[in-house]
């Protein structure tokens, strides 16, 4: 099991924070999909910190509107 450092989820996403928040972001969405759990080996949030770790995952932020009132 290949361990992943906040150092090296920082260097891809900005920050570390941001980095595990598009990460859960990914593994929820690959959840939905269906699959065989007989051939999984990893959790879905080690493969998607895995995916964004090594550049496979790309994502962009999106600022939220204001309500206006």
């Amino acid at each position: 099991m290949q361990i992943h450092t906040p150092t090296e989820v920082a260097q891809r996403a900005g920050n570390k924070y941001l980095g595990v928040l598009v990460a859960a972001k990914f593994a929820r969405y690959v959840n939905d999909f269906p699959r065989d759990r007989s051939l999984e080996e990893k959790k879905l949030t080690t493969r998607s910190l895995e995916s964004l770790v090594s550049g496979e995952l790309a994502y962009r932020l999106v600022r939220r509107r204001r309500q206006e009132t």
